[in-house]
C-alpha cells in the first residue's frame, strides 16, 4: 500500500502574507493541490496533510485527504509523529513538503520503485553551491548514512555538493518504529526527520539516494520570488507539452494554460490568453489575444476573439466576440455573438443572437 504525508503546518513568514504558504496559487489552484494531484496519479491511497497555521482554511479547501494537527511546531520529525493514523499501515510512505508544487508523478514513481529493496530512499540533487541545504553523507558502498543540516555541518561537510531535496520514501513500519528515537539535539532544538536516515543506517538498514536531474522540479517555495519561479516553470512545462502535441501557441511566455485543460489539434492560441479549470478545447479552434476561458467546453471550429467565457458550452463553428462576456450559457452551432455583448444563464440559438 502507498501512503503519503505532506508537511504543511508552517506559516511561511518570508512570503510576507497572512495566507498560509501552501494556499498561494500557481495558475489556477493552490500549490498544495499540485502535490496531492501528483500523489493520486501514482496510486497513493492515504494522504495525510500535517497542518498548523490556518489549519481550518486548508482543511476546508481539501475534502479528499486526511489531516493531522501539529501544535506546537517542533520540526519535521515532530510533524510526522502527529500522523498516528498511519502507524499501523504497511507498504511505503512518501513524506514531502507542501511547498514543492513542481514535483511530477514520474519522479514519485521512481522514488517508490527505488525504495522496493530499501528501508528508506530520499531524493537528492547536486549543486555547485549547496548553500543552506542539508548535505548528504554516503558510505563506500554509496548508500546514504546521514543528512547533516547546513547549520550543523563542520567545515568538511560544507564542501559536499549533494544536497537533500526534502522528499523521502520510507517503509512505513520502519518509519513509525524509529520516530521515538529522534532527539532535539541540534541548534534549533527540534526533531529533525533527517535524523531518521542515520538511525536506520545504524540499524543496518539500507538507505538509498535518488539523484534528481531536474533540480527545478524539487524546488521549494519560501518567498514570492520563488513563487514566481515555480509559476514560470509550471507554465513552461504545460505549454511545452501542448506545443509538442501540435498546438500553435504564438507566445508561450504570455499564455497561461491550466493542468486540467484538454486541447485538440489545429488550435491556434494568440498571446495574453488564459485557459483554466475543467476546460476542453476542440479541433480547429482559434483563440485571439486577451481572451479568458474557464470551465468551458468549446467544440470544433469555434473562434473566440478577445472575450471572457466561464462555465459555458460553445457548439461547433460559433464565433464569439470581440469583447464579449459569457457566463453559464449554452451557445448553439454557428451562432455569432457580436461585439461588447454580455450573456448570462442563457441558451442562445441560431437566429436569436444579440
Amino acid at each position: 500500500m502507498r501512503n503519503a504525508i505532506i508537511l504543511a503546518a508552517g506559516k511561511g513568514t518570508r512570503m510576507r502574507s497572512s495566507q498560509s504558504k501552501v494556499m498561494h496559487s500557481i495558475i489556477d489552484r493552490p500549490m498544495l493541490a499540485y502535490i496531492i494531484d501528483a500523489l493520486r496519479a501514482v496510486q497513493v491511497k492515504r494522504i495525510v496533510v500535517v497542518v498548523g497555521y490556518q489549519a481550518q482554511t486548508i482543511e476546508a479547501a481539501f475534502n479528499d485527504v486526511e489531516f493531522a494537527l501539529q501544535e506546537p511546531q517542533l520540526g519535521t520529525g515532530h510533524a510526522v509523529m502527529q500522523c498516528q493514523q498511519l502507524a499501523n499501515e504497511t507498504g511505503d510512505t512518501i513524506i514531502i513538503n507542501g511547498d514543492g508544487p513542481c514535483i511530477q508523478p514520474e519522479t514519485l514513481e521512481k522514488l517508490f520503485q527505488a525504495n522496493e529493496t530499501a528501508s528508506a530512499t530520499l531524493c537528492t540533487a547536486v549543486l555547485e553551491d549547496a548553500g543552506a541545504y542539508g548535505r548528504i553523507v554516503r558510505d563506500r558502498s554509496n548508500h546514504v548514512i546521514g543528512i547533516v543540516e547546513a547549520k550543523d555541518c563542520d567545515s568538511e561537510q560544507l564542501k559536499i555538493k549533494e544536497i537533500n531535496a526534502g522528499i523521502y520514501c520510507f517503509k512505513n513500519q520502519d518509519l513509525f518504529a524509529s520516530l521515538d528515537q529522534l532527539k532535539p539535539n541540534n541548534a534549533q532544538h527540534e526533531y529533525y526527520l533527517t535524523d531518521l536516515i542515520s538511525i536506520l543506517s545504524h540499524q543496518g538498514k539500507t538507505v538509498n539516494g535518488l539523484v534528481i536531474e531536474n533540480r527545478e522540479e524539487v524546488m521549494g517555495i519560501n518567498d514570492c520570488k520563488e513563487l514566481y519561479r515555480a509559476y514560470t516553470w509550471m507554465t513552461n512545462h504545460i505549454n511545452s507539452y501542448w506545443l509538442a502535441q501540435g498546438v500553435q501557441i504564438i507566445d508561450p511566455k504570455r499564455t497561461m494554460i491550466g493542468k486540467d485543460v484538454k486541447i485538440g489539434h489545429d488550435v491556434i492560441i494568440y498571446p495574453d490568453v488564459e485557459i483554466t479549470g475543467q476546460t476542453t478545447i476542440g479541433n480547429h479552434v482559434l483563440i485571439r489575444s486577451h481572451s479568458r476561458i474557464v470551465d468551458t467546453t468549446i467544440q470544433d471550429g469555434v473562434t473566440v476573439d478577445t472575450s471572457i467565457i466561464t462555465s459555458s458550452q460553445i457548439d461547433q463553428n460559433a464565433k464569439i466576440g470581440p469583447m464579449t462576456t459569457i457566463t453559464n450559457c449554452q451557445v448553439d452551432q454557428d451562432c455569432r455573438l457580436h461585439s461588447f455583448g454580455r450573456f448570462e444563464n442563457e441558451h442562445i440559438t441560431k437566429g436569436q443572437e444579440k
